[in-house]
């Protein structure tokens, strides 16, 4: 039998606390849950490998390193409402759930919604709720939210989005470059502006619905 909690030791020693994460409560959150109880039965072997790993069709468990430090720079308060745009099957909202005081996890798949459903009832995870709907177009029935997470890459993220950050919110995502790869943007909200600082160079999965919309042409 597979010894998840030292695979969870393991990823946090040489996947999280060298790469710049500090924070004891992140560490704590990807120590104590289950990242097997988030993949396929195929992947539960691999679940604490520092990769993407598929959850469906095109959707990916963003690697922990990148996700972890994403988290760090986002400093999220026990006071505070997360909105994670792309939940998948809901690693991510577990994980901030335990940094916040509520997450709105929003997923355009109906059947990762479901799992991710599941998957957090299951962990009594009591103060994360899943809810279903397009990712570039975040969720404006619950904001505005202190602090927004996109789970992938996009090629920038929208204004739709930002505008739903509280005065003095923070987002965070992978911005894809021009000439491939991608670097993880911190963006923060202050007078009714948002502006933006890049944090690290990243690579990870892209998340659907946010492709550069084509211009008009004749």
């Amino acid at each position: 039998m597979a010894d998840f909690a030292r695979a969870r030791r393991n990823m946090v020693d040489s996947q999280i606390r060298t790469n710049k994460v500090t924070d004891p409560g992140i560490i704590a959150a990807f120590d104590s849950l289950p990242r097997e109880s988030f993949v396929d039965a195929t992947l539960v072997g691999v679940a604490y490998v520092d990769q993407d790993l598929a959850v469906a069709p095109g959707r990916f468990l963003m690697e922990p390193r990148v996700m972890a430090r994403m988290l760090e720079a986002l400093a999220i308060r026990s006071d505070e409402v997360v909105l994670d745009v792309g939940c998948g099957t809901g690693y991510s909202s577990a994980l901030m759930a335990q940094l916040a005081a509520t997450v709105v996890a929003l997923e355009s798949d109906t059947e990762l919604a479901g799992r991710a459903t599941t998957s957090l009832t299951e962990l009594a995870v009591d103060n994360a709720v899943v809810v279903e709907g397009p990712l570039d177009q975040g969720y404006g029935a619950q904001a505005p939210y202190d602090v927004i997470f996109l789970g992938g890459t996009v090629p920038e993220i929208p204004s739709v989005i930002t505008d739903q950050l509280a005065e003095g919110g923070r987002a965070c995502a992978v911005v894809s470059s021009p000439g491939g790869g991608g670097t993880a943007m911190l963006c923060r909200r202050a007078g009714g502006a948002t502006s933006s600082h890049p944090l690290f160079d990243a690579a990870t999965a892209p998340l659907p619905g946010f492709e550069a919309k084509q211009g008009f042409t004749f």
